[in-house]
C-alpha cells in the first residue's frame, strides 16, 4: 500500500489552516487548537515547512505563521517533498544503483512513467484544489495503459 506519513497528512492541514487565514498571521497554538495536533508535532511541522520556504514567521506577541506563497502556487507534490523526500514508487524511480536487479529488469522504464505520472497527479493540485469543497465524489478509475503513450 503507498501511504504518506502522518507528518505530510498533518502539513497539509496545517497549510490549508494558513491558506484558510490568508494574510493573518496564525501562531502555532491556534493551528493545534484548530487542527488538534499536539502542539510539538505542529512546532516540528512548522520548522519543515519554514525551512523549505513555504512559510513565513513573525516572532512576537503578536507573531504567527503565514504562507510565503499564494496557496494556488504550493503543491501537494511540493508538501510531500518537504516531509517525505522525493516522490518515488519504486527505488529503481530515485537511482538504478539501489536496486540488484537493474541490470536485467525490462520493466524500469514503465516504473518510470508510473511514477511521472502520480508526481504530475500530485503537481496538479494546489493548496487551492485542497479547501474547496469536494464537487465531485465519484471515483476515477484510470487504466494503466492510459498513463503514457503508446508507441
Amino acid at each position: 500500500m503507498l501511504r504518506l506519513s502522518k507528518l505530510t497528512d498533518y502539513a497539509t492541514l496545517i497549510l490549508s489552516v494558513l491558506a484558510k487565514e490568508r494574510p493573518r498571521l496564525v501562531a502555532a497554538m491556534e493551528i493545534s487548537e484548530i487542527t488538534a495536533v499536539p502542539l510539538p508535532t505542529v512546532s516540528k511541522i512548522l520548522k519543515s515547512l519554514l525551512n523549505a520556504k513555504l512559510l513565513t514567521s513573525v516572532r512576537g506577541a503578536k507573531g504567527g505563521y503565514s504562507l510565503a506563497r499564494n496557496p494556488n502556487e504550493i503543491t501537494v507534490a511540493e508538501i510531500i517533498k518537504v516531509l517525505e523526500g522525493p516522490i518515488a514508487l519504486t527505488e529503481c524511480s530515485l537511482s538504478v544503483d539501489k536496486c540488484n536487479q537493474s541490470p536485467g529488469c525490462g520493466i524500469r522504464p514503465n516504473w518510470n512513467a508510473i511514477n511521472q505520472a502520480v508526481y504530475n497527479a500530485l503537481e496538479g493540485v494546489t493548496l487551492v484544489d485542497l479547501i474547496q469543497p469536494v464537487q465531485n465524489t465519484t471515483e476515477i478509475h484510470i487504466p494503466v495503459s492510459n498513463l503514457w503513450p503508446r508507441i
